[in-house]
This record gives C-alpha cells, sequence and structure tokens, in this order.
C-alpha cells in the first residue's frame, strides 16, 4: 500500500507550473525592448533575468529611470495579448478541484509580479482556487529565497512538513530546501530541465496526469 502524506497545504508556482505564459512573457518584454532600445531579446537573456518581479529585469535592462513607464508598457501589451496567449496546462485545473475538495490549502508563489499575476490568475479563472498569492512584490528576498514559502508556512500556522511545493524552476528547488518543505519539480514546460534532474528533488513529474494520479494515491 502507498504511503499517504500529512498534506495541508499545496505551494504552485504559475509559469511553467500552472500556465502556458512563457511565450506571453518572452513577447512582452521583446515589445518594450523593440520601443526603447530597438531590438529584441532571445528567450535565455530574458530567462536570465528572472528572479525579482518585472521592474527588476526591466531596470537591468533598461535604466532605472525607464522602469516605470515601461512597466506600464509591458502590462498594457500582456493583458492585450493575454487571451490569445496563455493558456492553463491541460490537467492543471483538475489538480486544483481534486486538491480543493480534499480541503488542502492551495497558495501561490511566483516570481511575477503582482500587475501580471493577477491579470494571469484571473484571465484564467485560477484566483478563486487560491487561499494566499504570494507575488515578487510581496517579498524582498526573491527565489532561490524562501521567504515566500516561509509568508505562507506563517500565514496558515504550519509545519514545514505539511507542505510540499510544485514548481518549475531550479530556484524552486533551493526555495523549498531552505525552507524545509518537499519539492515536486515539474518539467513538461520548463527552462530548467537538466539542473532540476541534477539537483535531488524531492519528485518529479513529466505531464500533469501524473502529477494527478500521484496526488490522488498520496493524499488522504
Amino acid at each position: 500500500m502507498r504511503k499517504r502524506m500529512e498534506l495541508s497545504c499545496v505551494i504552485f508556482d504559475i509559469d511553467g507550473t500552472l500556465t502556458q505564459t512563457h511565450d506571453l512573457i518572452f513577447a512582452s518584454f521583446n515589445h518594450v525592448a523593440q520601443k526603447y532600445l530597438g531590438r529584441t531579446f532571445p528567450p535565455p537573456e530574458i530567462v536570465a533575468l528572472f528572479g525579482p518581479p518585472e521592474e527588476g529585469a526591466l531596470s537591468a535592462m533598461f535604466g532605472e529611470h525607464r522602469v516605470a513607464a515601461a512597466m506600464d508598457e509591458l502590462c498594457a501589451f500582456y493583458r492585450a495579448h493575454h487571451a490569445d496567449m496563455a493558456n492553463v496546462h491541460p490537467g492543471m485545473e483538475n489538480i486544483l478541484q481534486f486538491l480543493k475538495g480534499r480541503g488542502i490549502r492551495l497558495a501561490v508563489f511566483t516570481g511575477k509580479g503582482k500587475r501580471t499575476t493577477d491579470i494571469t490568475l484571473e484571465g484564467l479563472s485560477l484566483a478563486h482556487y487560491f487561499d494566499l498569492i504570494v507575488s515578487g512584490n510581496d517579498v524582498t528576498r526573491h527565489k532561490p529565497h524562501p521567504e515566500g514559502i516561509l509568508k505562507v508556512l506563517k500565514n496558515f500556522s504550519l509545519r514545514p512538513e505539511q507542505v510540499l511545493m510544485v514548481g518549475d524552476s531550479l530556484s524552486d528547488v533551493k526555495a523549498s530546501r531552505a525552507a524545509g518543505v518537499r519539492i515536486a519539480s515539474v518539467l513538461w514546460d520548463t527552462h530548467d530541465h537538466d539542473r532540476i534532474l541534477q539537483s535531488g528533488t524531492d519528485f518529479v513529474f513529466y505531464k500533469t496526469g501524473e502529477l494527478y494520479d500521484w496526488f490522488r494515491t498520496h493524499v488522504n
């Protein structure tokens, strides 16, 4: 018989985990880059700036004096193209429904800023599933620092062993390790495939159906 887990809360990353949004993110950054710099950036260069929310990447790309205007431009493009370029990964909503039905608290910890987080969660009708949303603007120390996970633990008065993080990046693995929570690494839309497999992550899933079946056999 498979061992059931003491699980009271699952924390999800957004981009690449819950949602197919990477192409929209790259297009949004390049829309602004084309306007202010007359050039675009390949995805790896944009990914390398991830960690802080969008304002941090925009500051690195354009300078602090352009951040406010560039952020408004980025968010306007992100919102305008969201319906055409963003989707929930097939099967993820079934997982959220299953966990919610089992009384598991659901949270988000994402490096996205609050503005784009709200656009995506509301635009894809996911916001109502979550009891707490921690965006990149809600922490002072960003992934791979565990501050966002620790906020979830404190908010719900939980012990680390009661919590599972689900994410697609090496920074999710490092943040989870630092917070003492288990990490389920998902590889269906990741830019960190090889580094995650070498990281010693707790669980690895290649398809959303695998994660759903795992929850069904391990969650009370």
